[in-house]
């Protein structure tokens, strides 16, 4: 498996992608996705079997110390100084889930925030995945009152360093 940054060039697979991970009211869009690629490119994280895209994590990056509805549809706020390192989306198609592929990818981007010397990533999951994102540190601050995205209710996490 290859893991790179995103490109332009990938905006296609991306969109595919998250429309096969998340239901309609939830996914971004293929419009979303470009304009997310423009600002932070860098901070997408794809993982690649044999050329095809098969999981992706992407967010941009802010001094903003929570996640808020207007983070996913504004890519301009992306400060490529800022402290947090957010985190918008974790998608895995659907016969490559269970085999690690997000995991190395959430790895990937705390390594990488931590060594672009951020104070951690904070993201927003459903309570059937606080237990995930636990595993890899992120601490359960409750049920966010900044994002209700797609109509849903969602825990934010943060992993600070």
């Amino acid at each position: 498996m290859d893991i790179r940054n995103a490109t332009a060039a990938d905006l296609d697979a991306i969109a595919e992608v998250e429309a096969l991970c998340f239901p309609a009211a939830e996914a971004a869009t293929r419009a979303e996705f470009a304009e997310r690629i423009k600002y932070y490119g860098d901070h997408f994280w794809l993982m690649f079997d044999e050329g095809k895209l098969v999981s992706f994590v992407d967010g941009f990056v802010t001094d903003e110390a929570d996640l808020t509805d207007e983070m996913y549809e504004n890519a301009s706020l992306h400060n490529e100084r800022g402290v947090w390192q957010m985190i918008f989306g974790v998608n895995t198609v659907p016969e490559y889930r269970r085999r690690g592929c997000a995991g190395e990818l959430i790895r990937r981007a705390i390594a990488d925030a931590k060594a672009q010397g951020r104070r951690g990533l904070v993201l927003t999951c459903k309570d059937k995945l606080v237990s995930y994102y636990a595993s890899f540190g992120f601490a359960d601050e409750g049920v966010s009152d900044k994002s209700t995205h797609g109509g849903v209710v969602w825990h934010q996490m943060r992993l600070s360093f």
